[in-house]
């Protein structure tokens, strides 16, 4: 078989799976549309993560597997790219993981016609990427943890980049992310008398204030992190002193050694405001994602792989992806495939209501899988 004989599969494929579009560990009718094609293939088809899949080939030789994964989940919220095979459930795959799924199952299809591979495979079907930390779950899963896989590599498509270009980085590529939210506990009065109380909503504007400081003047300018306050709450009607304020939000870093040090920065700020306004601030960090740091070696390898003409070195992006977690225990390299095409109006950025893309491209997407495969001794 050909690659570019499974157009029509990947067009049929691709659109059955944008029509399901299901929430973090909710995939249940995409799931079992998964495992359905696999079996149908002959693969060794297990569950991970209750609505992950697990597709295993065994190879003639002793080496450890590889791991090509694809994500599942989908977004909430309404559709309106005006295609016929829209979703209509409240759900849309936006951030391209129908994509995802589709080159995984396409390429499943192309080593299926192989009578026998060198280096056993596995083909993982990953739930709950949308910040619920699927990739996390996964990991602990023992369905998956049996299998002592050397590498993984991952996939997204990119409207950023142009379309058939691929494109990624060495070391750390993707943030980490961290939610945090805080309370302060103030005195309520009325707002004609402010002496007689500790105003919330003032504390909080100066807690802002003070917390992007530590980006521009306590962080190296070499080093990156980004601050955000999203959200604050507070007060009840104009004319009182707001005893309680709520804020929320997310710091975005590349290493580590940052975030420790971002976080007690935040700590000491908090403890001198409450001494200098006789409040009380409380404050609840939420790791979610580390970093996604590609594996050197697997990216030298991978640039060798590829023409020059067809590959971008990208810098480092601040968004996340929860592939890291497999890097905190695996060697690997995450992709971006580009599928910007301004002639045919794919350009919306991931996660739009009217995200979309020319399903041709997943064609280059399994070329890539197969070079991968040949590198690593599977074909």
């Amino acid at each position: 078989m050909k690659i570019k004989d499974l157009k029509e599969y990947l067009v049929k494929t691709r659109r059955d799976l944008h029509r399901m579009p299901e929430p973090a560990f909710k995939e249940y009718k995409t799931s079992e549309y998964i495992v359905s094609k696999l079996k149908a293939l002959g693969y060794q088809v297990e569950r991970v993560a209750e609505t992950g899949v697990l597709a295993f080939r065994k190879g003639t030789s002793d080496e450890r597997p590889i791991c090509f994964r694809a994500d599942m989940d989908a977004l909430e919220g309404e559709e309106k790219t005006g295609l016929d095979f829209a979703s209509t459930n409240g759900f849309m795959h936006a951030c391209g993981h129908d994509g995802h799924m589709t080159m995984l199952l396409g390429f499943a299809e192309y080593l299926a016609e192989v009578s026998e591979i060198k280096r056993s495979i596995v083909l993982l079907f990953q739930p709950g990427e949308e910040n619920a930390g699927g990739a996390d779950v996964v990991l602990k899963d023992e369905n998956f943890k049996k299998y002592d896989i050397q590498s993984i590599f991952g996939f997204h498509l990119q409207p950023e980049l142009p379309e058939g270009k691929v494109g990624t980085k060495p070391g750390p590529f993707m943030a980490q992310t961290i939610e945090f939210n805080i309370s302060i506990e103030g005195k309520g009065c009325h707002g004609a008398q402010p002496q007689n109380g500790v105003d919330a909503i003032y504390v909080a504007s100066q807690l802002v204030n003070s917390y992007q400081s530590i980006i521009s003047r306590n962080v190296d300018p070499l080093d990156s992190a980004v601050l955000t306050i999203g959200k604050i709450n507070g007060g009840t009607v104009r004319n009182l002193i707001a005893e309680k304020v709520k804020l929320e939000g997310t710091l975005r870093t590349f290493d580590l050694s940052v975030y420790e040090f971002v976080k007690e920065r935040i700590f000491q700020i908090n403890k001198g405001l409450e001494a200098m306004y006789d409040v009380k601030i409380t404050t609840d960090f939420i790791d979610f994602c580390p970093p996604v740091v590609n594996d050197a070696d697997l990216y030298e390898r991978f640039v060798n792989m590829v023409d020059p003409q067809e590959f971008i070195k990208m810098d480092a992006m601040t968004i996340t992806e929860d592939f890291a977690f497999y890097q905190t225990e695996l060697p690997g390299l995450f992709l971006m495939l580009g599928i910007k095409n301004e002639e045919k109006g794919f350009t919306y950025p991931l996660h739009s209501s009217q995200f979309n893309f020319d399903e041709s491209v997943l064609l280059y997407g399994i070329e890539i899988y197969k070079r991968i495969a040949e590198e690593y001794d599977v074909l």
